[in-house]
């Protein structure tokens, strides 16, 4: 579904009119619609109803603690990559035994953590972490499961920044020396071999790539199973694109059933790890125009969100939809909306015909549910946004907008003549 539609005029999030939201909790402030949130998450779950699979969201794309634990009621799990993120997951909710815990950086303390709340599954990417792992895990007396994360060098064909499944990429073990990787792994007493792990990149608009690391890993358990392994999950990752533009990424419902017919009779149990696809499209961020001015070719349109709020456009020159909150019927004309920052940088959108927009109106930047919050920062000292949950008719908000206390808490002055 598309919960953000227009009504009168008026830009809805499911029943509730955004300008209220606006006026109720100030600007820059993000919408999420649990309703999308949930309906993409039960495709995803119907999509593999016929095999055993627990789809895992990847927490990194939003780790709100009321995203995942709406998602967790619904009986997700979720993929982290930090110790903050399995410290988010239990508070929202999810399960441990639900939690899988990928990413090339883990230190001792995160990896103690996990071992001790008992995850699922930690996706190994080094043989270094293996052994790091292995160590941990003897003095705490555990013996935690693992997958190794196969890079199975296929060309995801995406945004250079969001391919990880290429040869070149920092992530996974390179596919020639996986199975030294597990030869290794096997002569640890301290773990447990269970699963073998892939994720070949983030916002792919086609299936293809998806298939062609799905028949690689299939061939890599077969290998594995002729030298003795017992492998019990499948993890394939996540990364399937969402519509920011005009991009026609393929359904929850296309993809499974592709992925379906290329795992043929695998019998491992499938782990899915979707962030951006299941909370991409399901949240927008709404922003004030503080001031218009006019430039060589085009106006400026100077809003009260920037790129400490949603850092994709600058990082990645990544394109969101901008509508107005309420409909003026203004002429169009060429327009770059940008934020207070003190960057050049510092825009959401960039040669725009959009209807003019004038000080005090309100727009809402389209598909921010992903890799917004997440990637914000309190650059130039500005709070943290503020977030709305809606379902239905109702609202709640399930983050407070930050204050100018919270920017300086932790920190002291110098005092180096202290005593002490």
């Amino acid at each position: 579904m598309n919960p953000f539609r227009r009504i009168d005029g008026r830009l809805h999030c499911e029943r509730v009119p955004l300008e209220d939201l606006a006026r109720e909790y100030g600007t820059p402030l993000y919408v999420y619609s649990e309703t999308s949130l949930l309906d993409t998450y039960r495709e995803y779950d119907e999509a593999f109803s016929e095999r055993e699979h627990l789809v895992c969201f990847a927490a990194k794309a939003n780790s709100g603690t009321a995203i995942m634990g709406a998602l967790a009621e619904a009986g997700a799990g979720a993929d982290i990559v930090s110790g903050g993120e399995l410290y988010r997951a239990l508070a929202a909710g999810v399960p441990a035994s639900r939690i899988v815990y990928s990413g090339v950086g883990k230190t001792a303390r995160e990896i103690t953590e996990a071992i001790e709340a008992d995850i699922l599954m930690f996706n190994i990417e080094s043989f270094s972490e293996l052994e790091t792992i292995d160590g941990i895990a003897d003095r705490l007396g555990r013996r935690p499961r693992i997958s190794l994360r196969v890079n199975p060098d296929v060309d995801p064909e995406t945004h250079p920044y969001v391919a990880t499944g290429l040869k070149t990429s920092k992530f996974g073990i390179g596919i020639e020396h996986v199975m030294e990787g597990y030869l290794r792994a096997s002569r640890l007493e301290n773990i447990d071999v269970a699963g073998v792990d892939l994720h070949i990149g983030s916002q792919l608009a086609s299936i293809g790539p998806f298939v062609e690391a799905v028949s690689r890993a299939r061939e890599l358990i077969r290998s594995l199973g002729d030298a003795g392994f017992d492998i019990r999950y499948l993890d394939l990752g996540g990364g399937l694109g969402i519509t920011y533009d005009d991009e026609h990424p393929p359904t929850p419902t296309r993809y499974g059933a592709a992925l379906d017919e290329a795992l043929g009779d695998e019998g491992a149990t499938i782990i899915l790890e979707p962030g951006r696809s299941i909370a991409g499209n399901a949240g927008v961020l709404l922003t004030e125009v503080l001031y218009t001015k006019k430039g060589h070719d085009r106006r400026f349109a100077i809003v009260d969100g920037g790129m400490n709020d949603l850092l994709r456009p600058s990082l990645y020159g990544s394109y969101h939809g901008i509508e107005e909150v309420v409909s003026h019927g203004r002429e169009p004309e060429l327009t770059d909306v940008v934020g207070p920052i003190c960057e050049s940088g510092d825009f959401l959108a960039r040669d725009r015909t959009i209807p003019a927009l004038r000080g005090g109106d309100l727009i809402a930047v389209m598909s921010a549910g992903a890799y917004g919050s997440t990637m914000s920062s309190t650059y130039n000292s500005r709070p943290l946004a503020a977030e709305v949950m809606v379902r239905g008719g109702r609202h709640v908000l399930v983050r407070e907008r930050g204050t100018y206390e919270d920017l300086i808490r932790g920190e002291r002055h110098a005092d180096f003549d202290a005593e002490g």
